[in-house]
């Protein structure tokens, strides 16, 4: 198989989740103002309920199929097969995570309230399944994801404004998201004829992928836990209003990490590729380079996101959430280790078959954060869910970075720790920059384009200025070009 620009599937992936993110960030000013805190709140509980059966449909089938099946996909009837006995897994998978989900709403009283805007999450159970996406990141077909992104996206934003218009429509909300996120999956199955035939087959095929699997499912649920048991136990112990409050601040979070690392995830399969054929200089390379890369982008924007709390809320959700500046600060750190510890996890740990370490580094990370969220949220409510967050994520990235350290020792350390002073340097810069324009202007939306503009111009001066290797090789680029064009 001709492989594909990895520079071309970045851009494509950072386009894609660049449209990922307009959503929210078109919709969720719209939708805070009109759904108000409470609304917000029980249609973040409700997803936050029905995320642990996806995690359990799901069942870390994704990251294993990718790094398994990123080296069969030159060989069409192998790969036919391989896919086959891992949707059957899948397929089995989801059955269970639907009878669990049912029981539950039976048994827990507290969740009936709940029930309908439940159940409409729980499609997208159904239509994960169907859309086998693992499969066009084996192949990165990102061309064609990002041309489906496209069409649905801006589909569900109409319905949206067309739907969405009462404080008691954030079950419309919740259908409309779904829509959104999975409503292509059917069109998925149809097209993945193109790389392969797969259907279900016996059980007793699919046996010898459980081991791996389970492990990996077993980190997907311990990490699931710390990312969202902040959500769930805020709103068991405060309620939808301070739910409401720090959705704010985790949906900006999460916004930010997953834009870092859209830029990045288009590696994996590259490198499982090359691990699996032993090619360790052109694995440790890439590594290397896409932790710089990745590194030059989140230093900054932490520290940027940090200065521009206040104005980002305000812009984006309005006064009446301002309370989240505080949570959204303290959530900050947690960017900066999150999007490392998930490099080192998804680009190192799991290419190298290593998932126990990872499961281990989950397993600690959830405890830490289940037991310090019913500690601090009963006392600083939201901010301590915040705080328990980058807790958690600072222990996940220090237990990982140790399980990777014999694959880490061949990086060049004194040239990336050179790079990262420059980062940290530039992200010095860009706080004094923002408090400067805060100082000078009052317009908050006036600060916060004054504030981003200045300091990307300043910050790639500052690159410059120190030699970034990076900045130097898209120079030369730009000037072979320009010598190739005249």
């Amino acid at each position: 198989m001709k492989e594909k620009s990895l520079k071309l599937n970045a851009v494509l992936n950072g386009f894609r989740s660049i449209l990922n993110l307009i959503f929210p960030l078109v919709t969720f000013p719209y939708v805070s103002r009109v759904l108000r805190a409470d609304g917000i709140g029980k249609y973040n509980f409700s997803n936050s309920v029905v995320s642990y059966f996806l995690l359990i449909a799901a069942l870390g089938i994704t990251n294993y199929a990718v790094r398994e099946g990123a080296k069969l996909r030159d060989d069409r009837e192998k790969f036919s097969i391989f896919a086959s006995q891992v949707f059957t897994i899948n397929f089995i998978s989801t059955l269970v995570a639907y009878i669990l989900l049912f029981m539950c709403l039976f048994l827990f009283k507290n969740l009936r309230a709940y029930k309908i805007a439940i159940l409409i999450f729980s499609l997208q159970v159904f239509f994960t399944t169907i859309g086998v996406e693992w499969i066009y990141t084996i192949y990165e077909e990102y061309v064609y994801i990002t041309v489906r992104s496209i069409a649905f996206k801006v589909i569900s934003m109409f319905m949206l404004f067309l739907f969405v218009r009462k404080s008691n429509d954030y079950l419309n909300y919740a259908a409309i998201t779904v829509f959104a996120s999975v409503g292509s999956n059917i069109l998925n199955y149809l097209h993945s004829k193109k790389f392969c035939d797969i259907r279900l087959v016996s059980g007793v095929d699919c046996i010898k992928h459980l081991k791996p699997i389970f492990v990996i499912f077993a980190t997907g649920i311990a990490t699931q836990i710390y990312v969202n048991s902040d959500i769930t136990i805020l709103g068991i112990l405060k309620g939808d209003y301070s739910v409401g409050i720090y959705s704010v601040s985790s949906k900006i979070y999460n916004i930010v990490k997953m834009l870092a690392q859209a830029l990045v995830i288009v590696t994996v399969p590259r490198l499982s590729m090359l691990l699996g054929k032993s090619r360790m200089t052109e694995f440790v390379n890439l590594l290397s380079r896409v932790t710089n890369i990745l590194a030059m982008i989140t230093i900054p924007a932490t520290v940027g996101l940090y200065m521009l709390a206040p104005q980002v809320i305000t812009i984006i959700s309005g006064v009446g959430y301002m309370r989240g500046v505080s949570s959204l600060r303290l959530l900050c750190p947690a960017l900066l280790f999150s999007v490392f510890s998930w490099i080192l996890a998804y680009c190192v740990l799991l290419p190298s078959k290593r998932e126990k370490y990872f499961f281990t580094a989950a397993v600690i990370s959830a405890i830490i954060n289940i037991v310090f969220n019913f500690v601090l949220i009963p006392i600083i409510s939201e901010n301590g869910a915040a705080l328990t967050t980058s807790l958690a994520e600072l222990m996940m990235l220090i237990l990982i970075t140790y399980h990777s350290r014999d694959i880490l020792s061949k990086v060049n350390l004194r040239s990336f720790l050179k790079d990262i002073g420059t980062y940290v340097f530039g992200a010095i810069i860009i706080s004094l920059l923002c408090f400067l324009v805060e100082c000078y202007c009052e317009i908050i939306l006036v600060q916060l384009v004054l504030a981003v503009l200045i300091s990307v111009i300043v910050y790639v001066l500052v690159l410059f200025l120190f030699k970034n290797q990076l900045c130097i090789e898209f120079l030369d680029k730009i000037r072979k070009n320009n010598e190739f064009e005249s």
